[in-house]
């Protein structure tokens, strides 16, 4: 009897811990059934995406912006959107929590971004959906017959595909939604650059030239090269003509003469919006303006300082002038940046692991700016790699070479390369335990918030070598604070082009070049230049909290990996991740 009642209890017992932990499973497997189902069909609506992340089912098609297209993607949008809601986050651990605040998060943006009406506008100063399909002929595979053939339907639907948007430009020309004319001076001259004289110099023929390295057959070979001339001759090249010519005659002809953004319809609601976004806080657009005058006020006591170390005869606006004039601060040539760049990147990774336990596997390589978006494009930028076999790469523009100073390269390669976006972009992209838009998502504040605290970083690592470099690095950092300033100025406050580009001017070291640049930027892309300095400051506060809460037990390589740990996430998650790393190290 006594035996029969224990193993009654301990089948109830069991009965009780399923019941129990039933809802905390099923909420689980719904999650990440969820997640997947809307993953797929992100990739299913945005080929070139499924492309980029290795899923090549869609590689012969481009995304369709009709419509009745986009109409269907806000539908599904919201539905994904209140079945992620139903979810109950009891049944779900910390990690899935994230997932699913990620997920809600990236979908309510596409959702935002329809109601803003974003597709009228589908340019920046420099770059938009004309530039991104450049990218095409390295990401695509070219392994088979049938990839070059993928490849070739793709190319033959460039005269849709640029139908469809300007089409949608035209609807933006209708309504006011434009980019100001200021920030389209010279933007004809970089699409006329996709526009060659012979077909065989156009980007996008470059893969039919490796046909003669391939293992086809020489009929197959010459089938393919033919087709690859006509669908360059007879589609590629015409719809950039068409996209040209459109420009000229009609978008930038009724480009707007204003710069704000809170002159748009919804304007002010859209530039909030936008912060909310950028930054992943809910700060007031003000307080942030208040907090670049702040910052810009620090900086410029700290440029002092290595100013009295120099003894120059000079304040620091004439200390900035001789360092834009003086050609000791220049390359002579792009081989000579290229190589000093190198040479930078060579000397970080050597420090890296007295910064971090846990680094990436995929290594990254040096190259310049593509030449045809050089001129409008900005100093230096990360390109995450888009297939397996591909490295990242730290992108340094050598175009106007007197206008990219040397004292600045390693502040800059600290940010672009390593420990910056492809240490941190890497780390989680290898996260193979976790949903794709986890791997996957760039949010900006972190990921250009620790973009500039690996600058930081580099001073603790003693990477800066010379006060000149010291100088350069509190010249990226006042580059960023004025970037809180002058954003919400231009696009809330009244300020003009020129009184941003004066501001700046006066309190960086950048060259007028990459000043007048950077203000475009800023105008034709509200509000993500908030990202960096908001998020490096949370970073920073962050790290002073648990330092002063570990003491002697703070161990900054644990705390790199803490931050590193979860991937990109938004500021207030990592508030809670550093919570939990302080608490399991007190």
């Amino acid at each position: 009897m006594y035996k029969r009642s224990l193993l009654l209890a301990a089948v109830m017992l069991s009965f009780c811990f399923q019941a129990f932990g039933a809802s905390e499973p099923s909420q689980s497997r719904k999650l990440s059934a969820l997640l997947e189902q809307i993953w797929q069909y992100q990739l299913s609506v945005d080929p070139i995406k499924a492309t980029r992340y290795q899923n090549n089912r869609y590689n012969d098609k481009l995304k369709d912006l009709s419509p009745e297209a986009l109409q269907a993607q806000e539908q599904r949008n919201q539905q994904f959107l209140a079945r992620l809601k139903a979810v109950n986050d009891s049944g779900l651990n910390h990690q899935q929590k994230i997932n699913k605040l990620m997920q809600m998060r990236e979908l309510q943006n596409d959702i935002d971004l329809y109601r803003f009406n974003a597709h009228y506008m589908p340019i920046t100063s420099e770059s938009g959906f004309y530039s991104s399909l450049a990218f095409l002929p390295a990401s695509a595979p070219f392994k088979t017959e049938q990839d070059y053939q993928n490849y070739l339907a793709r190319l033959n639907q460039f005269p849709r595909y640029f139908a469809q948007q300007i089409a949608w430009m035209k609807k933006g020309i209708e309504t006011g939604r434009v980019q100001p004319k200021s920030v389209l001076v010279g933007f004809d001259d970089t699409i006329k650059k996709f526009i060659t004289e012979d077909l065989h110099d156009s980007q996008f023929f470059a893969p039919f030239k490796r046909l003669a390295e391939s293992s086809f057959s020489s009929a197959v070979q010459a089938s393919l090269f033919t087709q690859g001339e006509t669908a360059i001759n007879q589609s590629v090249l015409p719809a950039y003509q068409s996209f040209y010519s459109f420009l000229v005659d009609e978008y930038i002809p009724n480009a707007k003469q204003d710069i704000a953004a809170k002159t748009w319809q919804n304007g002010a609601e859209f530039y909030q919006n936008r912060s909310d976004y950028y930054t992943s806080t809910s700060l007031d657009v003000a307080d942030i303006h208040q907090t670049g005058l702040q910052e810009v006020k620090r900086i410029r006591s700290e440029m002092q300082s290595v100013l009295d170390t120099l003894n120059f005869n000079g304040d620091i606006n004439q200390f900035i002038q001789y360092l834009r004039t003086s050609p000791e601060f220049y390359a002579d040539s792009a081989d000579e940046l290229l190589m000093r760049a190198s040479y930078i990147a060579k000397r970080i990774d050597a420090a890296l692991p007295q910064l971090f336990y846990t680094l990436p596997r995929v290594p990254y390589g040096v190259a310049p700016v593509p030449d045809n978006i050089a001129p409008k494009y900005t100093t230096g930028r990360y390109i995450a790699p888009t297939r397996d076999d591909q490295p990242g790469y730290y992108w340094v523009n050598t175009y106007a070479l007197d206008k990219r100073p040397l004292y600045a390269l390693p502040a800059l390669t600290l940010h672009e390369a390593v420990p910056g976006h492809h240490l941190q972009i890497s780390l989680a992209s290898e996260m193979q335990d976790l949903p794709p838009v986890r791997r996957y998502t760039y949010i900006s504040a972190f990921g250009e918030g620790w973009g500039l605290y690996s600058e930081y970083l580099g001073k603790e690592a003693g990477i800066y070598t010379t006060p000149y470099e010291e100088f350069g690095r509190l010249s990226y950092e006042m580059w960023r604070a004025c970037r809180l300033v002058v954003d919400t100025g231009m696009h809330m406050q009244g300020w003009s082009r020129q009184q941003a580009i004066d501001y700046m001017l006066e309190n960086t070291a950048l060259s007028g070049h990459n000043v007048t640049t950077e203000v475009d930027r800023y105008i034709s892309w509200p509000a993500q230049a908030l990202s960096y300095k908001i998020g490096e400051l949370t970073i920073k506060r962050l790290r002073k909290k648990a330092e002063d809460a570990l003491g002697d037990k703070f161990d900054l390589r644990a705390f790199h990996d803490a931050v590193l740990a979860y991937g990109s996430v938004p500021l207030s998650i990592l508030e809670q991740n550093i919570n939990t790393f302080i608490e399991e190290n007190r």
